[in-house]
């Protein structure tokens, strides 16, 4: 066989390198440099503009930020700090103004003498949203005068106006993202920002922020009947800083000890510690650097980690208090209940893993270590009957573990890699290959059924669950891994589970699927199954979501029929404008069918509507806010009824809530 090659068209020489002027290179690899172009990107450009009004405030210059989501979707972000200069550059032969919003990694923050740290996680700043944005104008106070320069795609359209005069200083910069790059949505999502706000609020306590959502305004009259309009807006501010922090993500559990053990130290790195241990059984540590989630850890998350275990063994020890136990104790066992959250601020970061949040320094280990156990140490000499209970939570933890070890052996003798058989109501898919595998986790024998009848016996797998499957959220290690259910997702998936270091840890290299589709009936028994197993893949399998692994199934909620017309509808707006579209104006001939489970469906409607690869639609699942989610799971998941019942009565759209 013979191939015609144009030599001149496949040639490589020095004219085939393309040099990408300026921001050029921003707009034609944005997810380079933001991570994606989706919903976490469009969001990361907020976070930027925020991280050098944050710079601000590190340095001494800032006490207010004000973040607006203006009506068009833009975004302003204002700042009551120096002002970015707007004198001209030297080297540049331009203003540092522009030199700053069109030029990558120039910025006050490369210079020691500006900043001693810096947040932001790339370091690409304001330059890299302003190339990504169909507009933006930036608005200076400064020397007593108000500048204005605007661009459009990362490139100046008017120069650096002087358009009045100001007692302030501060920045404000206005953009819109360009619809061009973000071509799924430009809408910004307001508890997405809420809840980075809010994080960022309790690292660095002092400094005021506020999220104001200028696009839907209510509208009310006041007691002399005249109209007001205001908008939603939330203050967000920490006197205590990490102590708040704790208290805020522990608020649905109880408590072992009354109050956080806190530290804050400035002796060679800035480190701020809060910790504090409740009842329940997961481990819960938060680290950041520089205002980053370091969601891989790092070496800071090793210092807290060693400092804690020896520091909290060698009380136990030297008080007799593990005399009678029979094994040796485990790392994990001193940090079983703890919800801790770790803070550093690191001159010069050395990121490293796969996301580029997991910190490398290796001078921070020895730093974290010393200061934790200085910490912990005073606190357990001063406060003997709260150490008498972290001590005895440590020995229950590692009694627990032992239990563990056994159900998990179970599991892993239960794998595929053990050769053993799969559960026998997994219904298997004949491909092998894990990118074109799904398995479907379905409610019920009746669905599951259906689900089976209705597949693509090639690439889709039906697992169905019986009932409610165990809340992870209350229950000890040992009790998850005698579970049926549970051990049935864990052989289907073929994952192994479990490390000396870490009992969680999962092993994905032998997983089988990688869609893993929760489907449930659409009704608030269904949602409560479904709230159930993303639960035990949050606590559990985390990075079967990290990875982009899970998904939910959304059914459809009604049929509307007339006669051989039918449309699907998932939402009551989709029904009312199906009736009307069939009904032509009139309800005569139209029936509505309300589907109150997937059993009720035949496995073609189950196919059509749910299973299809071609017309369904599939939710996946992320985190984008580990600490956020974390929240949400023990509110959702634990003990505490009342902030529970206030999350559901403020989002739940069918649910009849028990007394």
């Amino acid at each position: 066989m013979s191939e015609n090659i144009n030599h001149e068209e496949n040639q490589y020489s020095a004219n085939s390198i393309q040099v990408l002027e300026g921001l050029e290179a921003v707009r034609k690899r944005p997810s380079m440099y933001i991570g994606d172009v989706g919903k976490r990107g469009l969001h990361h450009l907020v976070y930027e503009v925020v991280d050098n009004s944050i710079d601000e405030a590190l340095a001494g210059f800032c006490t207010h930020i004000e973040v607006s989501i203006n009506e068009d979707n833009s975004i302003t972000v204002r700042d009551n700090g120096r002002g970015i200069p707007t004198g001209m550059h030297e080297k540049e032969h331009r203003s540092a103004l522009e030199v700053v919003l069109t030029v990558l990694h120039a910025g006050g923050k490369f210079s020691k003498d500006s900043y001693k740290v810096s947040g932001g996680l790339h370091g690409v700043g304001v330059s890299c949203v302003n190339a990504l944005s169909d507009y933006l104008k930036a608005e200076i106070h400064r020397e007593g005068k108000i500048f204005v320069q605007e661009y459009s795609k990362g490139k100046p359209v008017t120069g650096v106006d002087v358009v009045g005069e100001t007692d302030d200083t501060g920045t404000i910069i206005t953009f819109h993202p360009d619809s061009e790059i973000f071509t799924a949505s430009i809408v910004y999502d307001y508890d997405t920002l809420a809840a980075r706000l809010r994080e960022l609020a309790y690292l660095n306590k002092g400094i005021t922020l506020t999220l104001t959502d200028r696009r839907e305004p209510v509208r009310d009259t006041d007691d002399n009947g005249v109209e007001t309009e205001s908008f939603r807006k939330d203050i967000f501010y920490s006197k205590d800083g990490l102590k708040e922090f704790v208290q805020y993500l522990d608020a649905d559990s109880e408590k072992l000890i009354e109050n956080p053990i806190c530290l804050e130290t400035d002796k060679i790195i800035p480190i701020e510690i809060a910790m504090q241990y409740n009842t329940g059984f997961t481990e819960k540590i938060y680290s950041y650097v520089n205002n980053i989630n370091t969601i891989e850890g790092g070496t800071h998350l090793q210092g807290f980690r060693m400092g804690l275990t020896r520091t909290l063994k060698n009380y136990a020890e030297k008080n007799g208090m593990l005399a009678k136990l029979k094994f040796d104790l485990d790392a994990s066992d001193f940090r079983e209940g703890l919800t801790a959250v770790v803070s550093v601020k690191v001159a010069e970061p050395q990121f490293e893993g796969q996301t580029k949040t997991k910190l490398g320094n290796g001078e921070v280990v020895s730093a974290v270590s010393q200061a934790t156990a200085g910490a912990l140490e005073s606190y357990l000499e001063e406060n003997p009957k709260d150490a008498k209970a972290i001590v005895d939570k440590v020995i229950l933890a590692a009694t627990a573990r032992h239990a563990a070890r056994k159900a998990r052996e179970m599991v892993q003798r239960k794998t595929v890699m053990s050769g053993a058989g799969m559960p026998g109501k997994l219904a298997d898919c004949s491909e092998r290959d894990p990118e074109k595998c799904e398995l479907f986790l379905v409610e019920g024998d009746s669905a599951g059924g259906t689900a089976k009848q209705g597949r693509d016996r090639m690439t889709q797998a039906i697992l169905p669950l019986r009932g409610k499957i165990l809340n992870v959220e209350k229950a000890m290690e040992h009790r998850v891994f005698e579970s049926e259910e549970i051990r049935n997702i864990y052989t289907a998936l073929g994952v192994t589970v479990g490390t000396e270091e870490d009992s969680k840890a999962l092993n994905l290299s032998k997983l089988r699927y990688h869609k893993v589709i929760i489907m449930t009936d659409a009704d608030v028994d269904g949602s409560h199954i479904a709230t159930l197993i993303l639960t035990f893949f949050f606590r559990y399998m985390q990075d079967l979501i990290r990875n982009g692994y899970v998904y939910l199934a959304t059914p459809p909620l009604y049929l509307v029929k007339k006669g051989r017309e039918e449309i699907y509808c998932w939402t009551e707006e989709q029904r009312r404008d199906a009736a009307a579209k069939l009904g032509k104006g009139s309800d005569k001939g139209v029936t509505v069918q309300r589907y109150k489970g997937l059993g009720e469906m035949s496995d073609e409607q189950l196919w059509d509507t749910t299973m299809d690869p071609q017309k369904r639609l599939l939710r996946q699942i992320t985190i984008d806010n580990a600490a956020e989610a974390e929240r949400t799971f023990s509110m959702l998941m634990g003990d505490d009824v009342p902030p529970r019942r206030e999350f559901i009565e403020a989002n739940a759209h069918y649910a009849n809530i028990d007394a």
